[in-house]
């Protein structure tokens, strides 16, 4: 887990429904181009997207939204997904003709570091820190 920079961080919560994937992507890109780190605004906004719908499809709670945390980082940026299943998800290799299972591992290779981690009350957070590339020095 990195250090924030300065405390700041920008909080949403969603309904646990597809709709709130698009709605979260847009608030993400705004919070992106504001903190600087549209570089890996393309990236990101992946990673949020497939965290975001694996807790709509796999991690509905009845009567509990989704919350989202953004949290800037030296040089980059943490994406929480907070949710009230207590059921963690995996890390798998999917058959080359299943019809999903691609999104951690996308999550993987798209991210510096992501993983699962304990909340207080029910439930998990789902994360994930990206970072801007390295500057060449010549």
């Amino acid at each position: 887990m990195s250090d924030t920079c300065g405390g700041a961080f920008a909080l949403s919560r969603w309904r646990p429904t597809p709709r709130s994937v698009g709605q979260a992507r847009a608030e993400f890109r705004d919070v992106l181009n504001g903190w600087g780190l549209a570089p890996i605004e393309q990236a990101a906004l992946i990673v949020l997207s497939e965290l975001l719908t694996n807790a709509v499809r796999h991690a509905r709670v009845p009567g509990r939204d989704i919350e989202t945390r953004y949290l800037p980082l030296w040089r980059g940026v943490r994406i929480e997904v907070h949710d009230a299943s207590d059921v963690r998800p995996r890390l798998t290799v999917p058959a080359v003709d299943a019809t999903g299972g691609r999104g951690l591992p996308l999550v993987a290779a798209l991210s510096d570091a992501w993983g699962v981690a304990s909340r207080t009350g029910p439930g998990k957070i789902v994360w994930a820190e990206l970072t801007l590339p390295e500057l060449s020095s010549g």
